[in-house]
């Protein structure tokens, strides 16, 4: 990464949010592609603001909870707990797995909320804050099968075939393998992917659209272990999902997150 300083500081910050306990200043430099000095000052002028700490141990750069807190803070004056959660909440307790709400912004689709259903046994619990992979997840398929071909592919190709994320064996490996996903998803209604983002896991969603003009505003999924999320269980959740989506898109004018 070259580009400019502001770019390099955000990529300093994405590297960071990606470890909990903290990178050392030659890791960062690697994965941005700068000199290690130009990595020591964006680092100290992080810390200075606040943004950043330095473990005294291991001397390790490690974000601070101030972005979290903005996070948070941003979230809550757009309104969006009090109109979102209880939908997840009422999805998560029907379907008793993991409810994931994902916003688009460009050429992203990142989790933001989520509710958890599962009481005991396999739980699926991933990170949030996320970039969803396009090609591999069901959020991913059911955005791209509310394009045209042409629209989907020129999408994935913004993001690539690829993940830091291990795949699993139902993984679509190429541009015709993953067109075949979204010709079964239209035909359904709603995305499912099964051993597809990892293995032994699987998902489910349904696109939201905007109530007034239809574009897509987020994706609204269901998520588990796949021995549980099965082809036999699946049609059966669909109805709550599909329902629970169209009351996002119905209740996203009350929030300025999807504006």
């Amino acid at each position: 990464m070259a580009g400019s300083l502001i770019e390099r500081t955000l990529g300093v910050l994405e590297a960071l949010s990606e470890d909990a306990e903290g990178l050392p200043l030659l890791v960062i430099a690697d994965r941005l592609g700068i000199p290690k000095s130009a990595a020591h000052r964006i680092c100290s002028e992080l810390i200075r603001l606040g943004h950043v700490r330095q473990n005294p141990r291991t001397q390790h750069y490690q974000l601070t909870t101030r972005l979290v807190a903005l996070g948070f803070r941003y979230l809550a004056s757009t309104g969006a707990s009090d109109v979102i959660q209880p939908i997840l909440d009422r999805l998560a307790e029907t379907s008793g797995e993991l409810v994931r709400l994902s916003v688009i912004e460009g050429n992203r689709l990142t989790w933001i909320a989520k509710a958890q259903g599962a009481r005991s046994g396999l739980r699926y619990d991933p990170d949030m804050g996320k970039e969803a992979p396009l090609f591999c997840t069901a959020s991913g398929h059911a955005w791209l099968a509310g394009l045209d071909d042409v629209a989907a592919l020129a999408l994935v190709q913004t993001q690539g075939l690829e993940t830091d994320h291990p795949l699993g064996p139902q993984a679509p490996r190429n541009e015709d393998e993953l067109l075949d996903h979204l010709r079964h998803t239209r035909t359904r209604g709603y995305a499912w992917v099964s051993d597809s983002m990892g293995p032994g896991t699987a998902a489910m969603s349904a696109l939201i659209r905007h109530p007034v003009d239809g574009h897509p505003i987020g994706v609204l999924s269901i998520a588990g272990p796949s021995v549980r999320l099965d082809a036999e269980r699946v049609p059966a959740l669909a109805s709550p999902l599909l329902t629970a989506a169209e009351e996002l898109a119905q209740s996203s004018t009350a929030s300025r997150l999807f504006s």
